[in-house]
């Protein structure tokens, strides 16, 4: 029989063995809400009856490089950190001159060192890039990149202030930041 304190130090040894072999999630059902190692942001603008709202993870530089070396050129990304990045659009509008419809999109880009593209893409509620289905992609295209002369700490999409019916929606991180034009109808 095991007394009080070969059982107590039997449940703390069993805890720190499970707690300690955590690692990165390969799929949504191995990634709990509170194994985000981002936090949340959320992007949005309206213009008229038109809403439209970004949420992603907000990923840290943390001194790295990040593209070409932490996210390599040429391979889908994310865009940004934890579960795909979701973009969702109240009424159909122009984006980078492509008439996007309502609805929920994940957003995958592909970053390069001219160049990205961008994906908007009709697999929901996936962790990261790991279930990334080409055959679902809704619309690609591509768009400059903009060298910045100071590093964005923090990965960070913005729109701009509307101008008339317009915005540029924004994706800036580390040295570089990509802007993708938007028309409201």
């Amino acid at each position: 029989m095991l007394n009080r304190s070969t059982v107590y130090l039997l449940v703390i040894g069993f805890i720190f063995s499970v707690s300690c072999g955590e690692s990165k999630p390969d799929s949504p059902q191995d990634a709990p809400i509170g194994n985000r190692k981002s936090p949340i942001a959320i992007a949005s603008i309206e213009h008229e009856n038109t809403y439209m709202k970004v949420v992603y993870g907000q990923p840290y530089r943390k001194g790295r490089t990040i593209f070409g070396e932490w996210e390599p050129y040429g391979q889908v990304w994310r865009t940004g950190a934890n579960e795909a990045t979701e973009i969702t659009i109240t009424e159909p509008v122009l984006m980078n001159m492509e008439v996007i419809d309502a609805g929920t999109y994940s957003l995958f880009t592909i970053p390069n060192e001219e160049n990205w593209t961008i994906i908007l893409n009709n697999g929901l509620g996936q962790w990261g890039a790991f279930d990334y289905n080409e055959q679902l992609d809704a619309h690609r295209f591509t768009v400059p990149i903009q060298n910045l002369d100071s590093p964005v700490e923090a990965f960070t999409i913005s729109f701009s202030d509307l101008k008339g019916s317009a915005t540029v929606m924004s994706l800036s991180w580390d040295l570089v930041k990509v802007d993708i034009p938007i028309r409201f109808y």
